[in-house]
């Protein structure tokens, strides 16, 4: 069970990983320069009440962090930070094949 919700969350982050790069590839094809949108910028405008949550959260409860890692996680490109998430979600829920092969008893 917990296997398919790691699966799950992980098809959900590559699903909009893979919007985010569709979208910035259109971006930069009608701007004709390379578009990179950073992922504050996504969450922002997708949604303004959870990225307030999240900062307020990580800001209260690991203030040492927020400026180092979260500051700089949240500058990089929206797709990448999305397809490493996914990633390591699918790494987490991957089960490695029996060694003796599928038909053995």
């Amino acid at each position: 069970m917990i296997r398919f919700v790691l699966k799950a969350i992980s098809l959900f982050a590559l699903v909009v990983a893979i919007m985010a790069g569709t979208i910035d590839a259109i971006q930069s094809v009608s701007a004709s320069e390379p578009v990179l949108t950073p992922l504050a910028v996504a969450w922002s405008t997708a949604s303004p009440d959870t990225i307030a949550l999240v900062a307020d959260s990580i800001m209260r409860n690991f203030p040492y962090a927020w400026d180092p890692a979260a500051m700089w996680v949240l500058s990089q490109p929206a797709f990448a930070v999305l397809l490493i998430v996914s990633l390591f979600f699918w790494v987490i829920a991957y089960r490695r094949p029996p060694v003796a092969g599928r038909f053995t008893a």
